[in-house]
């Protein structure tokens, strides 16, 4: 399962910002469109575990000649475990740095976001540090986490997935 995200609709309205919308532990998060290369399914035989990092490093994988680092960010975000089944995804992330690769429950849609439906991040209750969140996003009934994911994986604590990387 490979699917090529399809951004010719990118940021169509300039006030506008478009986020991927995933799942992890029944929780809505929201990543840049822009940061997200492809989506592709989960498949733990492809990915080669490295000795001596956290456990929220999963290993890496060989996609088309580059070695990607594979983070799980349930236990990135100490949820309780969940099981991979079919819906189990890994989001390829074109970061700055580097291809990162990052396991999540499930992809449910992309969504355009206005100004006015972001709201400032909470100071509590989150599963890891507020310095990673951009805000609320609310559409309808729906809350998504927003994640500015390129802050949370250029971390220094996440400097381990580059030595991964590196391995």
């Amino acid at each position: 399962m490979l699917n090529k995200v399809d951004r010719s609709s990118e940021q169509a309205d300039d006030t506008g910002k478009e986020f991927l919308v995933f799942t992890l532990a029944n929780q809505e998060y929201g990543i840049d469109i822009l940061k997200v290369q492809e989506i592709r399914g989960y498949d733990s035989q492809s990915v080669t575990r490295i000795a001596n990092v956290p456990s929220f490093i999963k290993g890496v994988t060989n996609l088309r000649g580059v070695i990607v680092p594979i983070v799980d960010m349930r236990i990135k975000f100490n949820l309780e475990n969940v099981e991979y089944n079919h819906q189990t995804v890994v989001v390829i992330l074109n970061l700055a740095s580097r291809v990162v690769g990052v396991v999540v429950d499930g992809v449910s849609d992309v969504l355009m976001l206005q100004p006015a439906q972001i709201s400032a991040a909470p100071q509590f209750g989150t599963a890891f540090s507020t310095e990673y969140l951009t805000g609320i996003g609310t559409v309808g009934e729906r809350m998504l986490i927003l994640v500015d994911i390129e802050k949370l994986m250029t971390s220094t604590e996440m400097a381990l997935v580059e030595q991964a990387a590196l391995i």
